[in-house]
């Protein structure tokens, strides 16, 4: 299996020099020549949609959309990867990032950042999420300024209270 992750940010030669493993399985390196694959990989190619992929590219590829996971999903692989946190925080975490997709973000957190906010918190010893704990720690799940800027003060109260309110609701 060969990974290439991200591919939208690399240039157009790299996705050249992909066109022709896709094509051929095999790559030419200048200094060492052509390599060929002695079975064809199976080959995943992930996006963020940061810029468009030629169509050539899109030609060769299957094309799956996977969406962001449910709350309860959610919660439940936050629970697996940062089991320190509290089953309140944890909860907390996932709706208030849940709500914040929801929010007109430039760039919207993925799970990655839940998990990450969840260890943050237990290692700042949260148990629960809170305004000072949000405005402390925002930069941990949101990673452009904008997103920042308009995120602090009352925005992120509003979603704060939807979000407690959503974890303290039963599933």
């Amino acid at each position: 299996m060969l990974l290439i992750d991200e591919i939208d940010r690399a240039d157009e030669e790299f996705e050249g020099f992909l066109l022709e493993l896709l094509a051929e399985f095999q790559i030419t390196i200048p200094e060492l020549g052509t390599i060929r694959a002695t079975e064809p990989p199976l080959v995943v190619l992930t996006s963020n949609r940061t810029r468009e992929v030629h169509d050539a590219l899109k030609r060769r590829c299957l094309y799956q959309w996977i969406a962001y996971p449910s709350f309860e999903k959610e919660l439940a692989i936050v629970r697996e990867r940062a089991p320190e946190a509290s089953a309140r925080l944890a909860e907390q975490v996932t709706a208030m990032v849940q709500e914040m997709r929801s929010a007109d973000l430039y760039k919207v957190p993925g799970v990655s950042e839940t998990i990450d906010w969840a260890k943050a918190l237990e290692a700042l010893d949260r148990d629960m999420l809170d305004a000072e704990a949000v405005e402390a720690t925002l930069g941990v799940v949101l990673k452009a300024k904008e997103d920042l800027e308009a995120f602090r003060g009352r925005k992120a109260a509003e979603l704060l209270e939807r979000a407690i309110a959503r974890s303290a609701s039963p599933a």
